[in-house]
């Protein structure tokens, strides 16, 4: 299995890593299937994620999507991270094996869950994203 320069290089060096105590949004998604486990932590100030760190427990490429993800949703407004998609990150890495996708549908659906979280927290209904994660079929994360 062969991965680029890039998921090589989140794999062995990830950015945002560790927890966030004073996080105000945290999602944790699983895929039973494979054992990944995706948990991240938001900080939100005026709908902008002005910070972000993540803990996953998986392979290298559940790793590297991970890290790239949270580079990605770093600074942006609430709603440009909802747009985030799995295609995205993984286009950002340079591609990923076929058999590693499912690695970065969780690295947007742990997004998802951290911001339906921030909003539920706000009193704000999470329903519209929530909706998005329970139809997630390409991986079996619930």
């Amino acid at each position: 299995m062969m991965y680029s320069a890039k998921v090589m290089e989140h794999f062995a060096s990830p950015h945002n890593v560790g927890e966030m105590p004073d996080a105000n949004g945290v999602g944790e998604v699983g895929n039973q299937k494979c054992g990944d486990i995706m948990k991240m932590y938001i900080k939100v100030e005026n709908n902008v994620i002005v910070d972000v760190k993540f803990l996953t427990f998986g392979c290298g490429a559940a790793i590297a999507t991970s890290s790239m993800a949270t580079d990605l949703i770093k600074g942006q407004p609430l709603s440009e991270a909802l747009k985030l998609t799995n295609k995205a990150v993984v286009e950002a890495l340079d591609g990923l094996p076929a058999v590693k996708l499912h690695c970065s549908v969780l690295a947007e659906q742990a997004i998802k869950a951290a911001i339906a979280d921030y909003y539920r927290r706000q009193g704000i209904d999470p329903t519209p994203i929530v909706g998005e994660i329970e139809d997630c079929e390409a991986c079996h994360c619930h």
